[in-house]
């Protein structure tokens, strides 16, 4: 669960609900340990208050970072709907997979250059600060920001996808096979003995005492084991519905619903009769609202045979819709992106079809098993 906080770039901001409990985790790591070992002196309200401020600029940094991937990414043709600031960091969410191995390198380097440079700017920043004595509340974030945007460009170059550095070893792999795919399986099986590397090592670092720092290390592993397995399946969707438009996968002879039915002529006319979990309605040749049999669920059976279908619908301005002419990966992110079954297909404001989540992976299903 997310939610937009404006749009920079014409990118769309998003904050996850994750992302409230990692800033409340480095604030407090931040405030109880680092900042009173490494800054002595100052009082417990002065520690969580710059302990929040560092946490903030991380997230401020991270966001940069991101931008400059959307950034290169836009450039090269590639549409980024949104970025999306979560639990581990900050990810990027494009329509589609980079179109050679150059842009995929270009795409990913720019992300820890762009934190290196970050660092340097904290770094020279904090040093004028110390240099003119303008107080430990000043130095403080900005050698943190400084330190943590190190750690984070190095990081980002480790060779484990979906890392920045993953990616790298991705568009290497991919200028050798000249094929996605295999290059994306060959990155994953990498990234999968990475991180289990990385994860032996954090349960070595719990049983000899440093529970905290070992925790970590495990999270991280499975956080880059897990993002590997959904990068390749996220690869081998894009590659499938790269080609095929919502006119080729679309319903185009749609049954509508009147909204004046009664419940119970829908549950005979229209459930009972085409085995649909949804129809969209439709008045004077205008849709008006989609039913579905989660809808009719929620109406006790007697109440059937007065209510109308128009009373229960989700009405037009809630639903979302496609063109035509659009992808089908644009489909599919709608339908990941908002947990629905099916979307209506407009031309000029006229229905001329719909799709369905099960026409999506039935395109999936057939191109991955190389069918067509």
């Amino acid at each position: 669960m997310s939610f937009s906080i404006g749009k920079i770039l014409g990118v769309k901001i998003r904050i996850h609900f994750s992302w409230f409990l990692i800033f409340a985790l480095i604030t407090w790591t931040l405030a109880a340990f680092y900042l009173p070992t490494q800054f002595p002196g100052l009082s417990v309200e002065v520690y969580w208050i710059l302990g929040a401020i560092s946490a903030l600029l991380l997230f401020v940094s991270v966001l940069i970072h991101e931008l400059a991937h959307s950034y290169v990414a836009i450039k090269r043709g590639l549409p980024v709907p949104s970025i999306t600031l979560f639990l581990f960091g900050g990810v990027s969410e494009l329509s589609s997979e980079p179109a050679d191995p150059k842009t995929e390198a270009s795409m990913s380097v720019v992300g820890p250059l762009t934190s290196f440079a970050i660092s340097g700017i904290s770094a020279i920043a904090w040093y004028a600060v110390v240099i003119f004595d303008f107080g430990t509340v000043v130095q403080a974030p900005l050698f943190y920001i400084a330190l943590i945007n190190l750690l984070l460009g190095g990081f980002n170059l480790l060779p484990a996808f979906p890392l920045d550095g993953g990616r790298l070893l991705r568009a290497g792999i991919w200028q050798w096979k000249k094929d996605l795919i295999p290059a994306t399986k060959l990155a994953t099986r990498i990234s999968t003995v990475f991180a289990y590397g990385i994860v032996g090592f954090g349960f070595f670092i719990v049983l000899f005492g440093d529970f905290i720092g070992g925790l970590w290390l495990i999270f991280i592993g499975w956080f880059l084991k897990s993002g590997a397995d959904q990068s390749l399946r996220q690869t081998i969707v894009m590659q499938a519905l790269s080609d095929v438009n919502v006119r080729d996968i679309m319903t185009k002879d749609v049954i509508a619903i009147p909204p004046e039915k009664t419940l119970s002529e829908a549950v005979t006319e229209y459930f009972g009769t085409y085995k649909h979990g949804g129809f969209p309605v439709v008045q004077e040749d205008r849709i008006v609202g989609i039913i579905t049999i989660d809808d009719l669920k929620k109406v006790a059976e007697q109440d059937r045979l007065y209510r109308r279908v128009e009373e229960i619908m989700t009405p037009r301005k809630k639903l979302i819709f496609l063109k035509p002419d659009e992808s089908a990966v644009d489909a599919f992110i709608k339908f990941s992106r908002n947990d629905i079954g099916r979307l209506p297909v407009l031309e000029e404001e006229r229905l001329v079809g719909i799709v369905t989540r099960s026409d999506v992976f039935r395109v999936i299903r057939i191109k991955a098993q190389g069918e067509i």
